[in-house]
């Protein structure tokens, strides 16, 4: 009876092996499994109100993770250890505690003349010197870091981006802003590469500024490890400024950029203290983990990830992320439930299988950094990670051509994963259009290093990173589920079904031939 029941096996596998090579008419079945029904089932749960917008550490989260996991048990998923489908992760909770700032004696007050986001590194600097560095930009066209070295410096830059006197941008050439001006945390990140100690940005208006952060403001930060010390970041006033720079003003300074055209920096004699103290408490969230376990290669793993956090709630109003990212987890619960029922009737993968909703995204991508160091498989048998992040909506490029999705990261560490992908593509999908414009290393969105697939590429894994770009409604109350296109997101499920079927199914273990971290 055993020696049957192994030829039996084997036949299977053999089958499925010989059929990957042509159309496999059994993954064809099995994709025929994610549907409209219900990814929208699964989605009007989960961005209702009633998971009040399902924050990491809050009630809503706690909800999800238990629908989630019911979800996994219902589509008869066995608890991967000791009776649970959690992964438990301890936070520190930062709370709502402005730094305090002094310059030249004068105590300044916090929320009014400047401010800071909760979560930064408990710290006191106390500064004599500033480096002023214009707008903070590097960029082919503009760059303000060319000629200073700024490492373990003091930096003052300007919110936006220069203009020319008849309100050009420099960068773009155009009178419309770029990247610099729309995204933040590119002047951020650029100053952490170049190892600024201390970043002053100096905002155009204060009151507006503070009315548009009002919710990150009073929300609370998350963080895994306390030891770190980051660079602090404080948005300051122009009075604010001015006090620092003294005789070069902002608007000198400004004005001098736009006449130039050019670049303008200038140091700055000034005795700032900035006080950072942080109020903590510590609470804990959950990974929620589906595993199917394969069958002659199941040592070896595949996993497939989405987070199921979001905003959560700012007074009455609920941020209900029902493409950010209710749209990927509701696809994750899909692609288990589809290779749990394929185990169940004899044909399923040959490698395991762990469809993993993560928490803690919107806080810094904590859940997916916890699982990579302190993995519940080992990270050396991990084959990829394929991360689905926003597949719902359609962003301004693509409104006359809903099927089509991102691709980003595919082609970075496995040249073997990429082509997986597109022969996916070409053979079930077709219709699909992959377009890799954030694939490009020169993007300044950074959206490779935005979501929870980056941390499994820190660990040298190859990743896809499932993606439909940004639209007008997100990080609104606004992305709600009325506005999502179920019709594309079963097309991107299935695609994502179709390219790990075959990393399951395939022989040889796809390799990692190079280094694109």
């Amino acid at each position: 009876m055993k020696t049957t029941l192994r030829l039996c096996a084997f036949a299977v596998i053999f089958l499925s092996s010989h059929l990957l090579a042509q159309t496999d008419t059994v993954a064809i079945r099995y994709s025929k499994n994610i549907t409209v029904a219900g990814l929208s089932k699964n989605l009007h749960v989960l961005a209702s109100d009633e998971y009040e917008g399902r924050e990491t550490g809050k009630k809503g989260q706690k909800m999800a993770a238990e629908y989630i996991a019911a979800q996994f048990k219902s589509a008869g998923i066995p608890p991967y250890k000791d009776n649970t489908f959690y992964q438990e992760f301890p936070l520190n909770l930062i709370l709502p505690t402005p730094a305090e700032i002094s310059v030249n004696g004068k105590q300044y007050k916090a929320n009014t003349d400047y401010y800071s986001f909760p979560g930064q590194s408990e710290q006191k600097l106390e500064i004599n010197e500033i480096q002023f560095l214009g707008y903070g930009i590097d960029d082919e066209t503009y760059n303000d870091y060319k000629e200073i070295e700024v490492k373990d410096k003091v930096v003052m830059i300007l919110a936006g981006e220069p203009f020319s006197n008849d309100s050009v941008s420099i960068i773009t050439g155009k009178k419309k802003v770029s990247l610099w001006s729309t995204y933040s945390r590119i002047k951020t990140e650029k100053a952490k590469e170049k190892g600024v100690k201390t970043l002053l940005v100096v905002v155009d208006n204060i009151v507006e500024d503070l009315e548009d952060n009002k919710h990150r403001l009073e929300s609370s930060s998350m963080k895994l490890d306390l030891k770190k010390t980051e660079m602090p970041v404080v948005y300051i006033s122009k009075q604010m400024a001015n006090e620092i720079l003294k005789k070069q003003t902002v608007e000198k300074l400004k004005a001098k950029i736009s006449e130039s055209l050019k670049p303008v920096t200038a140091k700055a004699k000034a005795d700032i203290i900035i006080s950072i103290k942080n109020n903590i408490e510590k609470i804990s969230s959950e990974n929620v983990l589906g595993y199917v376990e394969g069958s002659d290669l199941k040592e070896e793993l595949i996993v497939l990830t989405a987070h199921y956090d979001h905003l959560g709630i700012e007074g009455k109003i609920v941020y209900n992320g029902a493409d950010d990212d209710g749209s990927g987890t509701v696809a994750i619960i899909e692609l288990a439930q589809v290779y749990a029922k394929a185990k169940k009737e004899g044909l399923g993968p040959r490698r395991s299988m762990l469809f993993m909703t993560v928490a803690g995204e919107e806080k810094g991508l904590l859940g997916s950094s916890y699982y990579v160091e302190h993995p519940e498989f080992p990270l050396k048998n991990t084959v990829c990670d394929l991360n689905i992040d926003m597949i719902g909506r359609l962003d301004e490029k693509h409104l006359n051509n809903p099927n089509y999705v991102y691709l980003i990261g595919s082609d970075k560490l496995s040249s073997q994963l990429h082509n997986i992908s597109e022969s996916a593509n070409k053979m079930y999908t077709k219709e699909l259009e992959l377009d890799y414009t954030y694939n490009d290393e020169k993007d300044k969105n950074r959206f490779y290093y935005r979501s929870d697939h980056y941390n499994f590429v820190k660990k040298g894994i190859p990743v896809i990173f499932y993606f439909n770009g940004v639209h007008a409604d997100y990080h609104k109350e606004t992305d709600e589920v009325e506005k999502i296109n179920f019709e594309k997101m079963e097309k991107i499920t299935r695609l994502v079904f179709f390219t790990a079927w075959e990393i399951a199914n395939r022989n040889e273990r796809i390799v990692v031939d190079s280094n694109k971290k």
